[in-house]
This record gives C-alpha cells, sequence and structure tokens, in this order.
C-alpha cells in the first residue's frame, strides 16, 4: 500500500510530526515553571494570597503539561533507534552522553523535586517548598540547555573528529557543548519559552477580565505577562538579530532560503518581504522587497555583498518554500507580541490595563501565537539545515535505518491516532482548567472549613484585592 512513498520522507515526517506535539510542551512548561517560582517567590515576601492562589491555579496546569512534554520527548529516542538507527551509530558517541548527561542532571531533578512541588504544600516548610519550586524551574533550563546543546552541534559540529569506521568521536567537549551556535540558540529559545507562556498566561487573564473586571488573579496574570511582553518581545528582536547573524556566518544557504535570495547580490541584497519561491525555476516570483534592507540587517552594511543559492548545487539546497514562509510567520508573531507589549504599556500609563475590552480580546486571541511561532521558528531551523542530519557532514538520506516504507507508514498512522487520542484530551483538560475561574480554588493552608461558615480565605479576599 505504501511502496510508492520514499522512506526517507516518511521518517522526517513522522519525526516531524511527533517534535512538532513534543517541542510546544516543553516551551511552555519551561515558562510555567520560572512563573511559579515568581509567584511562589512574592507570595513569600508579600504575604499577598492573590499570588498563592495564582501559583495553584497554574501548579495544575503545569502538572498536566510537563506530563505530557515527558511522555512525548520518550517518543523521540524510539525513533533514533528505529527510523534513523544510522545517525544513531555515527552520531552516538558524541549525542548519546549528551542526552545521557541531560536525563542525569536535568530530568533527575526536575523528578526529584516536582512531587515535593506539586503535593508539599502544607506538608513541608515555606522555604523548602520554595526550593523545591526553584529546582524544578532550574531543571526546566537545564533541560533545555542539554537538548540545545545537541541540537546545535547537529546544525554547527565542532569538537570531534571521524573514525576510520564513520562515526564522529568526541575530540574537545567544551567545544562540542558550546558548539557556535549554542549560546545564540539557546538564548532564542529559553525566551521564546517564556513569551510563549506569558501570552497564555495574559490571554487566560484577559478572558477573565472580559468576565470580571474585578477579579484580582486575572488582574494579577494579566499584568504579570504584560510586563513580560513589554520587557522580553523586543529582547527577542534584538536576539533574534544577533542568531541570525551567527547563522550567516555557519548556516549561510539556510539565510539564503530563509530570505529567498535565490540570485547573488554584489552590491547589496533587499529584503523580500513576500513573494512565492519557485525552486525548480530557481526564482522568487511576485517579490515585494526593499532595497538593500537585507544586507543592512545581516551584515550592518547597505552596499555588502551577499551570496544566494545560485553558488549552491541544487541538491545541497534546502526546501525554500517551507523555510521562507516558516521564517515570515515566526517574524510576523514576533512583531505583533512587541506591538502587544508597547500597547500594554501606553494602556497602563493611562491607567486602562484593566479596563479595555479591545485590547483583552486582542490578548485572548494571542494566546497560542507563542506555539505558533515555536513551531514556525522549529521549522526553519530543521528544515534550513536539509539535505544535512549533522550539517556539512551527514547527508540525511545516508542517516536513515534500512527500513521500508511500508513499515515507517504504519508506525506513523499509529502516532497519529495516539497522538491525537491522548494529547488531545490532555489539551482540552488544561483548557478546562484555564476557563475556571482563578478565585474558585480551596482555602489557603491551614485554614479552617466550616460546613456552613465563613473561612479565613474568604476574610482575606478584600485586603487581597486592596493589595493588588
Amino acid at each position: 500500500m505504501f511502496e510508492a512513498f520514499d522512506a526517507v520522507v516518511l521518517a522526517r515526517i513522522q519525526f516531524a510530526f511527533t517534535v512538532s506535539f513534543h517541542i510546544i510542551f516543553p516551551a511552555f512548561s519551561i515558562g510555567l515553571a520560572s512563573y511559579l517560582m515568581v509567584l511562589e517567590g512574592m507570595w513569600l515576601k508579600t504575604d499577598n494570597p492573590v499570588y498563592l492562589n495564582l501559583f495553584k491555579y497554574w501548579r495544575k496546569i503545569f502538572a498536566v503539561a510537563f506530563g505530557m512534554g515527558v511522555v512525548s520527548g520518550i517518543v523521540m529516542s524510539y525513533q533514533f533507534g528505529t527510523n534513523w538507527s544510522v545517525f544513531s551509530d555515527r552520531a552516538g558517541p558524541v549525542v548519546g552522553p549528551l542526552m545521557a548527561y541531560e536525563v542525569l542532571t536535568a530530568f533527575f531533578l526536575e523528578a526529584g523535586f516536582l512531587g515535593v512541588m506539586l503535593f508539599g504544600m502544607g506538608r513541608v516548610s515555606k522555604s523548602l517548598h520554595f526550593g523545591a519550586t526553584v529546582m524544578v524551574a532550574f531543571g526546566t533550563l537545564l533541560s533545555a540547555t542539554w537538548i540545545l546543546s545537541v541540537n546545535s552541534w547537529m546544525q554547527t559540529p565542532a569538537g570531534f573528529s571521524i573514525n576510520e569506521v564513520g562515526q564522529f568521536v568526541p575530540e574537545n567537549w567544551l567545544e562540542i557543548i558550546f558548539n557556535p551556535s549554542f549560546p545564540y540558540r539557546l538564548l532564542h529559545m529559553v525566551l521564546a519559552a517564556y513569551l510563549t507562556t506569558a501570552f497564555v498566561v495574559g490571554a487566560v487573564g484577559a478572558l477573565h477580565l472580559l468576565r470580571d473586571r474585578t477579579n484580582a488573579e486575572a488582574r494579577k496574570m494579566f499584568s504579570m505577562a504584560m510586563w513580560m511582553a513589554a520587557i522580553v518581545a523586543p529582547l527577542q528582536v534584538v536576539a533574534g538579530d544577533f542568531h541570525g547573524i551567527n547563522t550567516l556566518e555557519h548556516q549561510p544557504v539556510k539565510v539564503m532560503a530563509m530570505e529567498g535570495h535565490y540570485e547573488s547580490h554584489p552590491d547589496g541584497a533587499p529584503l523580500y518581504l513576500f513573494g512565492i519561491p519557485d525552486d525548480e525555476n530557481q526564482e522568487l516570483d511576485y517579490a515585494i522587497g526593499i532595497p538593500k534592507l537585507s544586507s543592512l540587517i545581516l551584515r550592518h552594511d547597505l552596499n555588502a555583498p551577499l551570496a544566494g543559492l545560485d553558488t549552491v548545487p541544487d541538491e545541497l539546497q534546502p526546501p525554500v518554500s517551507i523555510v521562507f514562509w516558516s521564517f515570515r510567520v515566526m517574524v510576523g508573531i514576533g512583531l505583533l507580541m512587541v506591538l502587544v507589549g508597547l500597547t500594554s504599556l501606553v494602556l497602563r500609563w493611562r491607567g486602562r490595563l484593566y479596563d479595555a475590552p479591545l485590547f483583552h480580546r486582542a490578548a485572548l486571541m494571542m494566546g497560542p501565537a507563542g506555539f505558533v511561532a515555536v513551531l514556525a521558528g522549529w521549522i526553519t531551523t530543521e528544515v534550513g539545515r536539509q539535505p544535512y542530519t549533522v550539517y556539512g557532514h551527514l547527508l540525511t538520506a545516508d542517516s536513515i535505518a534500512p527500513v521500508e516504507a511500508p513499515a515507517v507508514a504504519a508506525s506513523l498512522i499509529a502516532f497519529i491516532i495516539v497522538y491525537f487520542v491522548l494529547f488531545g484530551a490532555g489539551t482540552y483538560y488544561i483548557l478546562k482548567m484555564m476557563n475556571k475561574r482563578p478565585s474558585d480554588l480551596p482555602p489557603l493552608p491551614g485554614t479552617l472549613t466550616r460546613s456552613a461558615g465563613t473561612t479565613q480565605l474568604a476574610a482575606q479576599r478584600p485586603e487581597a484585592r486592596q493589595a493588588e
């Protein structure tokens, strides 16, 4: 049934499908773990119960997202052993230890303190519980560090030699870990994770503000999310600029595809805003561009020459259409995030941040924007690396295991069915929790609860609103 399909293409589709599901959960949980750390820290510092209520509200959502991230990540290892066993054999001496470090340091750290963070409140001291929350947040960042180191090494390999059987053998671990693109890629991804979480938190805050503008928890989470958007979104633009310059230095072909530069520009390259890439004829149809702006952005010189894909053999070019459009989706969403952040500053200055339903609806619509931007950026990075798995050294076609197309297709169909059922249910549950009013929470630890009486929580709520 699937004999007509190519096993390499099916294996790539399968990996792209599973990694697309996987990446959105770590991107969300990295930012959310740090957000929980800030919420608990602010509660301990101010004793404002609004922070504690928000901590308990988002802690449940974090638990579900973290679990789905772990489960979806396990599948990636499975594919390395089945569809990409040749890659595993060749690159295993470098990639294997880095993945093991991630498990031994980051995952064990997260798993060791996660239980305390989720179930320890009221059972251990406040300082110990806060320490556990800090360790979980630190573990998510440490996990991202190792994973981004592996991925960056595949993009800009360094510190290795190749032995007589074609394996990548470590020569200098510091050069491997801190390869040329690693710091830029790590910073870009961590900021993306924080922005993703900020816009989800902002959307949930906006949703509940639209229902009740006096809700203290909704006001607080919306305010914190908008501060994050106003500060981090512009920083992400700067980080993206540095990352692009680094990519031009080490992966110039990827930049040619991102920019749609089929032809070389010896006297300054235009920035193409839109166009329709035509790989067959090697030209960008219906192009709309700004003269010399690409040279200014990438070389900081209007007249700097930029090489095009006409200098690269056809078989070594990535699929330009995918890279060209995914890059524009990522950049477009990033600029929208900057606009939202700046608008929030204006509204805050005018004292209308919580009294602007049109802006709240816009923030609600921007809730999934971070996930889309992360996926678009990931596609730009990974498809732009083609036709290599280890850039410049190992072709994707030479990395595939000796598997037949029907076997890959069958497992792909199984993944699609299981993923949509399992992660669809998990996502529905998360959305259901987000839809719940954030103040409809159980009493604070140590609060006396009577069947027909009031609680300390009820007495504290007016003070909480005043403090907010």
